[in-house]
């Protein structure tokens, strides 16, 4: 063999030798990757809800009589101390002491309810004080940077919940000065023994009619209903939240709602998480303990004057806020083999290096539908992969996957 062809052979060799190697040296990975972002994390519970009114009132016959034929319909308005009903008092059967003693009972009733009314006022009151000049005392550290934003926001939504309290409080003591009118003027008729004169019965509230539970004429006794009214501008929100989820949702948390049938999101509160929980079965047939949350809307009324009772709703009550957050997206963030079974476990991320793969063990704080909070391990501005495949290891080479 001549040396031409030695040298031949030898390229050939060195040629396949370098192919063999290329065929097997490891690939880069193509990965997808995401930015390390800071900014407002939010931890959310989303449930349906249903509109109420936050008090309804049934108007009742004060007196046993002949009630005329009530021409007020569903969605007709009504004024305050307006007449709803008119009655043609019975005389045989006002004129007995029987008749006599349950008017008196029902203004000592009356009576007390006014007081318990007035007392609940001045507390709606003390504790409308207290939240206006925690409010205040918020704003003031918030503008000197003492304390972070979201307790500013928090000590603003208690003082509007205080301020519905105080609203609510009102109502219900005009409700029972009212009940105590009532009551007088039905008393005075029976001594009086009148049967000549109709007795009108009036409205304790501003509002609208609800039901007329009775509509024709007829001979009523005293309490039968007759209608129910309130005020379509005092409406709340009833969720039914797992009992897991209501543990996070404490009165005072922000509420966005949505999917309400106008554009836009709405803004309200939690008022209160009773505290009494009950079985419902879901639509898979799984028993669930569940637990109403009752939800006050903030926004101006004018946003949401469309809005009736029993209209369906969907809610996001936000149980975590943290402003300036570190986040990732959640599928970024995994696992990591725990060494002891009684150690708390572990969280990391692979972290892109150029053109490696590292692995940077984190802190995770929270996490939600999208992103998770972390307190340590990364900073803002790198990039993590997301959805890590199997074949992505500490130091491995990745590529960007075009998208």
């Amino acid at each position: 063999m001549n040396r031409r062809t030695w040298i031949y052979s030898a390229g050939a060799l060195v040629a396949l030798a370098l192919l063999a190697a290329w065929a097997f040296a490891p690939r880069a990975v193509e990965v997808e990757l995401a930015p390390v972002m800071q900014g407002r994390f939010e931890l959310l519970v989303e449930e349906e809800g249903k509109t109420r009114l936050a008090d309804r009132y049934v108007v009742s016959a004060p007196l046993a009589g002949r009630l005329s034929r009530i021409t007020l319909r569903e969605g007709d308005a009504v004024a305050e101390n307006a007449s709803v009903a008119l009655l043609t008092p019975s005389l045989p059967a006002m004129l007995d002491e029987r008749s006599t003693s349950e008017l008196r009972a029902r203004l000592g009733a009356a009576q007390s309810g006014a007081q318990a009314a007035t007392a609940r006022l001045a507390r709606a009151r003390m504790t409308l004080e207290q939240a206006q000049g925690e409010a205040r005392r918020s704003e003031l550290l918030a503008q000197q940077s003492f304390i972070a934003a979201t307790r500013l926001e928090s000590d603003q939504l208690a003082a509007r919940a205080a301020q519905k309290e105080v609203e609510a409080a009102t109502a219900e003591q005009q409700v029972a000065m009212h009940e105590i009118e009532q009551s007088r003027a039905a008393l005075s008729l029976l001594r009086q023994g009148s049967g000549g004169n109709g007795f009108p019965v009036r409205s304790p509230i501003a509002g609208q009619v609800l039901r007329v539970l009775q509509a024709s004429e007829a001979n009523v006794v005293a309490g039968t209903p007759l209608l129910e009214l309130g005020d379509i501008g005092r409406l709340e929100i009833v969720a039914e939240l797992l009992t897991t989820d209501a543990l996070a949702a404490r009165p005072g948390s922000l509420v966005r709602i949505e999917h309400w049938g106008g554009s836009g999101q709405l803004l309200g509160h939690v008022r209160r998480v009773e505290p009494s929980a009950f079985t419902k079965v879901s639509a898979l047939g799984v028993e669930e303990q569940r637990v109403r949350v009752l939800i006050s809307i903030d926004s101006p009324r004018e946003q949401w004057q469309a809005l009736g009772d029993g209209f369906r709703v969907g809610v996001r009550i936000v149980t975590l806020a943290q402003d300036e957050a570190l986040q990732v997206p959640v599928s970024a963030v995994f696992p990591l083999p725990a060494k002891d079974d009684r150690a708390a476990p572990a969280y990391a991320v692979f972290v892109a290096d150029g053109a490696r793969a590292r692995l940077a063990p984190v802190e995770l704080a929270a996490r939600n539908g999208s992103s998770a909070w972390l307190r340590a391990g990364v900073s803002a501005g790198s990039r993590v992969i997301v959805y890590p495949g199997a074949a992505v290891a500490d130091g491995a080479r990745i590529r960007e996957r075009k998208v």
